[in-house]
Order: structure tokens, then C-alpha cells, then sequence
């Protein structure tokens, strides 16, 4: 799948979420908005009927209007042209809310005409259990006349635990976005691994190829009968065939190990090594290329500690890397400084070098696998993007950390941490 395919497919799919989820959110709201509906119009003509009786019962005249008043979406207040009796009101309220099922709970309270003020009755639980500490003050209203008032203080999450098909209906697609994100990042991680694959297969082609060109180009020069005169030129082109040989084995054997590393296991030969000393064999291992480009080391060995446990073989690749790195991203003389030292109980390795330098936004990518700092259409160095994915592995593998301080132009420098006990 291209690019341009990738990101109609992403927009497509996003839009299409986007959609159902505002659908979702409209018609749950429309279900709330009904079942609210429906609930006021059961509690106003419950109440009108509670005043009817208390009308029949005090023998006072019905008014013309409606006496029932909703104040707001969970408060009710009823005119009543008389005084109230506490029990007598609590029992009718409770017979013609059951009639028409409204089993939510509910407080009421009488307005006392004489104090002017709202008179508490009762929390009336659909559970029967009090829980008076919750229930405030009902509201009074400006009609100074006698009433009463009803509230429900929990309407709004009884109203909800109403919906259960809706509410499952939201859940579902809560699931369907999150799986969508979910997708969408396997799909960029997977379309991120292709192309870094795809990068290092070309990579890997060239660095082959290379080799086997200049091998066979050598191997057709020695098979003209007449070299066997010229023996300068004979040795010249077996050292040829036998460097590039050498130069062959050594990206197989680097492929074939980051292979056994793939689930970042490595099996450690740990010994009791010089630490000092390591480093300069590995520097020996380079000396060849340093000399090449008139490079210079300056050593700084201070680490006292003579005894590191470590896998001498692995971690001597560790330290032949990062030489290695500097002396190939460096456009000019390569100016390199190891310094080795002790601090928190930890045996130390600094590498500077004068090259080009990294930016910060490729500093936490460069220990990923087949990763390489991008460079345009310029490639003057060749590689696998698997050197420092390995030294980080290596190092963790020794319970040790590495970090990274660089920047474009300015060079870059490694540190190395790595436990003494």
C-alpha cells in the first residue's frame, strides 16, 4: 500500500468514526431528552392528583390553572390552598408515584406560611434506606401561599442507569475507536518497518555487491595465463581478492548475528577483564583506518578498577563500534577522546569525536534496528543501520546503560555505564 493510498484509507476510516460517534452522541442525548420528558409529564400528573385529593380532603376549591410548577429539571413545587398534613402528604405521594412506576428517590417538604420558610418532610429512598446527610434545604419559592415541594435529588444518574441499551450501544463503540487507534498504530509501525527493511535490503544489496564485483573482477585478472610472469601484480590482486573476502565475511557475520539477537537475547561469556586494556585492543582493531585518515586518539584511562566483569568479545565490538562511527562520519581529520573513569559504582567509557554531528530528533532513533540518520540522495557511508542497535543490546545485556550527547556539526559523544559488582 503507497503512501497516498495509506493516508486516503486513514481519513476515510477517521471520518467514518468521527461520524458514527457524533450519530451515537445525538441519539443518546435525543433517548435521555425522551425518558426526561416522559419522567415530567408522570410526575406532573402524579402531583396534580396528590393536590386533588389534598383538595377533596381539605374541601377547598381546585384553581383554574395548573398547580403544579417545575422550578428546574428535579424540582416540583405544588399550590395548595390550605394547610398540609406531613403524613398524609408523604402517603399520597408515595401511592401515585408507584402507580406510575417512578421508583426514584425523592424528598418533599411543606412552606410554612407562618415562618416563611421551607419545612423539611422526608427522603423518601426506593431502597428504604435514609441517608439524611446528603439531603439539603429545599429551595423555597416566591409564591407565599401554602405548598409543597418535591425534589429528586438523583435524577439525573437514575435517568441514565435507565438506558442500558444505550449505554452498552456506547461502550461498543468506545471499543470499535479504540481497536481503530489501535490499528492505525500497528499499520504506521508496520509501514515504518517496511520502508526500514526495505532501506536496509537495498543497503545490504550495495554493501554485497561491492565485494563480489571487485572479487570477480580480480578472479578474471588472475586467470590471464600471463600474470604467472608478473608476481608483484599476482600478490596485488590475491591481497585484493583476499581483503574483499575478508570485508564479505564480516557484513555476514554481522547480519547473521544481529539475527541471533532478534528476541535481544545474548548468551555472555562474562570474564574478568582489564577494562583499560580492552579498549586499547579495540583501538588496535581500527588503527588501520585511523592512519588512513591521518586520525588522532587521545586517551585519557583513569578508571581504577582493573576487574570488570564483562563478555570481553561483545564488549570489545561495543568499543570497535563507536570508534568505528567516528571515524566514519567525519568529514575532515577525526579528532577522537576516550576517557575511562569510576563513579557510582560503575566502570565508565566516554567517546568524542569532531564528526558531523547528530540532531536531536534522530538522537533516540539511532539505537533502533536498521535505523540510519537520513542524508538525502548522498550515501558516502555505507552500513546496515545495525552497529549501534547492537551496542545498546550489548550494553543492557551487561546491566549497563548508554546515552548520547551531539549535535549537527558539533560531534558527538558516548557514554558507557556499565555495573562493577
Amino acid at each position: 500500500m503507497n503512501r497516498s493510498t495509506l493516508r486516503i484509507v486513514i481519513v476515510l476510516a477517521a471520518l467514518s468514526i468521527v461520524g458514527i460517534a457524533v450519530t451515537q452522541i445525538y441519539w443518546v442525548r435525543r433517548a435521555f431528552d425522551i425518558r426526561e420528558n416522559q419522567f415530567n409529564r408522570d410526575v406532573n400528573a402524579a402531583l396534580r392528583n396528590v393536590a386533588g385529593q389534598i383538595f377533596e380532603i381539605n374541601k377547598t376549591p381546585s384553581p383554574a390553572n395548573n398547580p403544579v410548577n417545575q422550578l428546574s429539571t428535579n424540582y416540583f413545587v405544588v399550590a395548595i390552598n390550605g394547610t398540609i398534613d406531613v403524613n398524609l402528604l408523604e402517603f399520597l405521594l408515595i401511592t401515585e408515584f408507584e402507580k406510575r412506576n417512578i421508583n426514584v428517590d425523592f424528598e418533599y417538604g411543606i412552606y410554612d406560611c407562618s415562618d416563611r420558610c421551607m419545612v423539611y418532610g422526608n427522603f423518601i429512598s426506593v431502597k428504604n434506606s435514609k441517608n439524611a446527610s446528603l439531603i439539603k434545604d429545599l429551595p423555597p419559592w416566591k409564591d407565599e401561599g401554602y405548598y409543597f415541594g418535591v425534589q429528586f435529588p438523583y435524577l439525573q444518574a437514575n435517568l441514565l442507569s435507565q438506558m442500558g441499551i444505550w449505554g452498552f450501544s456506547s461502550a461498543v463503540l468506545l471499543i470499535v475507536i479504540f481497536f481503530f487507534v489501535y490499528t492505525l498504530f500497528v499499520i504506521l509501525k508496520q509501514r515504518r518497518l517496511s520502508e526500514v527493511q526495505k532501506d536496509f535490503i537495498n543497503n545490504m544489496t550495495h554493501e554485497f555487491k561491492t565485494p563480489i564485483s571487485t572479487i570477480a573482477i580480480s578472479s578474471e585478472v588472475l586467470k590471464d595465463p600471463g600474470i604467472s610472469r608478473e608476481p608483484s601484480r599476482l600478490l596485488k590482486y590475491a591481497t585484493v581478492i583476499e581483503q574483499e573476502s575478508q570485508r564479505l565475511k564480516q557484513q555476514v557475520d554481522r547480519v547473521l548475528q544481529m539475527a541471533r539477537l532478534d528476541e535481544k537475547k545474548i548468551e555472555l561469556n562474562k570474564e574478568q577483564v582489564n577494562g583499560n586494556e580492552l579498549i586499547k585492543e579495540a583501538i588496535e582493531q581500527c588503527q588501520m583506518t585511523i592512519e588512513q585518515k591521518s586520525g588522532d586518539v587521545k586517551l585519557r584511562l583513569n578508571a581504577d578498577h582493573d576487574g570488570i566483569i564483562i563478555d570481553k568479545l561483545h564488549f570489545t565490538n561495543v568499543v570497535f563500534n563507536l570508534i568505528d562511527n567516528a571515524l566514519k562520519y567525519n568529514l575532515g581529520k577525526p579528532e577522537i577522546e576516550i576517557d575511562t573513569y569510576n563513579a557510582k559504582g560503575q566502570f565508565c567509557i566516554s567517546i568524542k569525536d569532531n564528526g558531523i554531528g547528530i540532531a536531536s530528533e534522530n538522537q533516540k532513533k539511532i539505537f533502533h534496528r536498521f535505523f540510519r540518520v537520513p542524508t538525502g540522495n548522498v550515501h558516502d557511508v555505507k552500513g546496515f543501520g545495525l552497529g549501534l542497535n547492537y551496542v545498546k543490546l550489548v550494553v543492557e545485556a551487561h546491566k549497563g546503560s548508554i546515552s548520547l550527547e551531539s549535535a549537527p556539526g558539533q560531534g558527538s559523544k558516548f557514554h558507557v555505564f556499565i555495573p562493577l559488582s
